[in-house]
This record gives C-alpha cells, structure tokens and sequence, in this order.
C-alpha cells in the first residue's frame, strides 16, 4: 500500500525513540549490496497487501485492487505466483472501493491452513472524506460492496491450483456471501472453488467529535491468524485485535490498544498517536502483533507486543522499531534436525520518520531486547512476508506491485 492508503489503515493516529543502533547499522551496506538482496520475483501487481504459502509451494498473493481500471469496484484479486515468477490468477472480481483517503481499499490479509485460504477484506468505500483531517463520514450513497470489513474462507483443491487461470466473483456473488450463502464456482468440469463468509464486521462504529458530531471510527481488517478453532483478526482502524470462534462465527474484541501522546504537538500532528495494529503471528501459546503507530509517523515508537489470547493482557515484546508492519517468528533447528532458539523478523514499512522516510528494512532479533541484525534495506513500502522454510527463501510483497524474494536461512 502507498503511504496515502499506510496513512488509511494505520489511520490517523508516539514517543519518538530514535533507533539509532539499527539505523547505523543499515547506514554501512553499501547500495550495490542493498540491491543485490532483493532478487524480483513478480511485477505489476494490484497492490499486493498479503501473502501465504501453499503446500504445493506457491506463494498467493492479495492485491488490494486499483483506481486505474474500468471495473475498480472489482478490481480486488487473489493470485498464484508459482517459484519461476509466473502468476496466474486464482480468484478476480473481489470487491474493492475508493476509500476515504482516495486510495484502493479491497483484499488484506492472507492465512492458509490445508486447503482453506481464509482472506480479509478491508473497509472499501465505505466512508468519504470528514471535514477535516481524521474524521471520517459514512458514505452516502452506501458502500458498492455488501462483503466489506469481512472474512472469507474459500476452499480450493491442490489439483485447482495447479491447473487453474482462474474464477470469477460476481456482485450477485457478493451479495450471496452476505446473505449467508455458500458460493461455489466452477471452470468445468473438477475446476472447482467454495466460499463461504465467515464474518462481516459492523462496517463502522459512531465516534462523535464536538465539531464533526456524524464522525465514524471504521473497521479494517489487515491481517489475520489461525489457531485451533479460532481466528485472531487485527484492525487497524479499530486499534484491536478480534477474536473469532470458526465453530459458532461469534466474534468479539481480544484487546484495545491505547494511544500514546505525541511529543511533536503541536508542531506536527495531533496530541495522541494511534496504535495502529498491523501484523500477528502466533508463537508459544501466544499472539504477537506489530504496532505500526498513526500519523505523524515517527522514528522508533512502532513496537511488537505479545498477547495472551486467553486473557488478551498485552505486554511489550520488541520496542523502537519505526512503521513495523509484520512479525515472524523462526524457530531455529541443529544438524540434527532438534528445535533450538528462536529468533525474529520484524518487517518495518519505512526506516524512518516522520511520513515514512528511507528504504523499508527487515530485522532480525535473536534476542526480543535487541540489537537486531539488518537482513535487507533493499525494500520499498513493504507489505507482508512469507519465509518458505524448504526452500530458505523470504517472500516480501511491495506496495508498488512487486514481491521480492531473500535468500535466507
């Protein structure tokens, strides 16, 4: 996402610790060395948001949609992208709206388990502009797709995604999902795919200011986790994390995170930051969540934290990372194949601030407390990553429309 739409779903919005160890670090790779990290895997794409691995050793791939094509309000896609950089189209027509920073607003987060590729949708055009920056109205004319702010699971064979150029959803598609319907699409013959809508989050909640008193405070959705019977949803326009039962499709808030004042007011931006929270993994019985924090965007106030999903208390895990959009944790193993440390990958959408200055850098940390070690500086408004343990290859998806591919072992 471009920083227009990383401004929309980290919307709005700390304390501006200067990284300084992790930035002087990047400061001593030379540019050949930065771009010989990054080797292109795919281009052209709709802005990738997430991404996931198959077992048949594919990378899909969520692209967000784009304002340049006729049809934009289902312009969303999930795609294939094979190891050699072909891409094949899995599933087009998803719904994307303009949303109230005039940027794409469609697919988000990717999660597969088995054959089930669960996949959020974000907040669309479900609101306009407010009268000022950070309000936010609701959208007069209503939004152009019932499935906005929601979770689909859809189920497609392994045979499918070897074969397949591609389904369509249409808006009667759409509209089906929203009634509680199952969707299935089929090319003929075995092609087939089912869908099913797990969840359709409140598309906005009431937020009245003195001043804008119709204000709204909207969902969206960005990335997602499986655990057992449970799916954990951050929102980044709610600053929470939801927690869904799949048995009952009962959702509820896991935890709200609070905003932190902003140490530049009133020279820059407003009194408080957002938390903004973008991505979650889980690891050890417990859930780790990135705080990309809000505008004005600043240097070192982004963290990790790690949640109890049990009692959803909420704990600092890695701290003074700047616009941290993601979060993998790698659990290392000897020659002889016996689990060993664990380290982590941050992955920060910028590498400094304010408003997102410098290449987006992938960090590793074998200890939370830091320092971390500089993986690449090669990326540019990175999105998602996606570590293909077999091959020792890290996917990361790009804004621009690019995914990159990191030896990394």
């Amino acid at each position: 996402m471009n920083s227009n739409r990383q401004n929309r779903t980290i919307r709005h919005s700390g304390v501006a610790i200067a990284f300084s160890l992790a930035l002087s670090v990047v400061t001593t790779l030379t540019a050949a060395q930065a771009n010989a990290q990054c080797a292109e895997v795919v281009s052209g794409l709709r802005q990738p948001l997430g991404t996931a691995l198959s077992n048949q050793g594919n990378l899909l791939v969520s692209e967000t949609g784009t304002t340049a094509l006729r049809s934009a309000r289902t312009s969303g896609r999930i795609s294939i992208v094979e190891p050699n950089g072909r891409r094949r189209t899995l599933l087009r027509g998803l719904p994307s709206g303009l949303n109230d920073v005039g940027d794409s607003s469609g697919p988000t987060g990717l999660f597969m388990r088995g054959r089930h590729l669960y996949v959020l949708i974000g907040d669309g055009d479900v609101a306009i502009p407010g009268p000022r920056p950070g309000t936010a109205l609701q959208n007069p004319h209503g939004p152009s797709s019932p499935i906005f702010s929601s979770i689909l699971a859809i189920h497609f064979s392994a045979a499918t995604e070897r074969t397949t150029t591609g389904f369509t959803l249409t808006f009667a598609d759409q509209t089906a999902l929203a009634n509680g319907h199952t969707v299935t699409l089929s090319n003929g013959g075995w092609d087939k795919m089912t869908i099913q809508l797990i969840v359709n989050f409140p598309n906005f909640i009431p937020r009245p200011l003195p001043d804008v008193p119709n204000n709204i405070e909207l969902s969206n959705p960005f990335q997602l986790v499986a655990v057992d019977d449970m799916l954990y949803v951050t929102d980044g326009g709610r600053n929470l994390v939801w927690q869904v039962d799949l048995p009952t499709r009962a959702f509820s808030p896991l935890v709200v995170f609070p905003n932190i004042p902003n140490p530049l007011f009133p020279n820059l931006g407003g009194p408080f930051i957002q938390p903004v929270p973008t991505g979650i993994a889980s690891f050890n019985n417990q859930l780790l969540v990135t705080l990309f924090r809000g505008a004005p965007f600043l240097t070192g106030v982004s963290t990790v934290e790690q949640i109890d999903p049990t009692t959803g208390s909420d704990t600092p895990f890695i701290t003074g990372l700047t616009n941290a959009i993601d979060i993998l944790p790698i659990k290392e193993k000897d020659a002889c194949d016996n689990e060993g440390a664990t380290s982590y990958l941050a992955l920060q959408f910028s590498s400094a601030g304010p408003f997102f200055q410098g290449p987006g850098l992938v960090l590793r940390f074998d200890d939370p407390a830091g320092p971390p070690t500089v993986i690449a500086n090669c990326l540019t408004a990175p999105t998602s990553m996606t570590l293909n343990k077999k091959t020792g290859t890290l996917y990361l998806s790009e804004d621009g429309g690019r995914i990159v591919a990191i030896p990394f072992q």
